[in-house]
């Protein structure tokens, strides 16, 4: 640590340490063996930055509440979906996006796991979604998912 008073470079040792916002972030008070001054310093996490990739090449900030929003859609009139089981999902989501450890993530790869999860949880809001999402134009494609969702049910029974 470089002393703000003298310039000394590593001559400091550390008189009390503090943890402030649930432990995010350190408070360390110092003191400089050069100088005597004392001072402090602050240490917080350093927050990993996503990027989603649209399709037409533009990158924005990742933001939670946009997959909130859209499963929030996607559930309007539905019974028994709680806004936390929402939160839930979305945060789960999130989680494992930030874990892969990379800066960017493709627009259509959190629209797959939106929809895979919505499946688990009701299926009319996952056809709901996935019609806005894969933008559905006839009653076919519909069918196709509705179809889908018949043997995927009849496996599990």
């Amino acid at each position: 640590m470089k002393c703000p008073f003298c310039g000394e470079q590593n001559r400091d040792h550390v008189l009390e340490t503090r943890t402030l916002n649930d432990g995010a972030s350190i408070k360390r008070r110092r003191e400089c063996e050069g100088c005597s001054r004392r001072f402090t310093t602050m240490e917080d996490i350093e927050e990993l930055q996503l990027f989603v990739v649209k399709s037409d090449s533009r990158r924005e900030p990742f933001d939670r509440h946009k997959i909130v929003r859209g499963m929030q859609l996607a559930c309007t009139g539905r019974k028994n979906i709680s806004s936390e089981t929402l939160d839930n999902t979305a945060q789960d989501i999130e989680r494992m996006l930030f874990n892969r450890l990379e800066k960017e993530v493709d627009a259509r790869e959190i629209g797959e796991l939106v929809m895979e999860r919505l499946k688990s949880i009701d299926h009319v809001a996952y056809v709901r979604f996935a019609s806005v999402y894969r933008q559905f134009e006839d009653a076919t494609q519909f069918k196709e998912i509705v179809d889908l969702l018949r043997k995927i049910n009849t496996r599990q029974t």
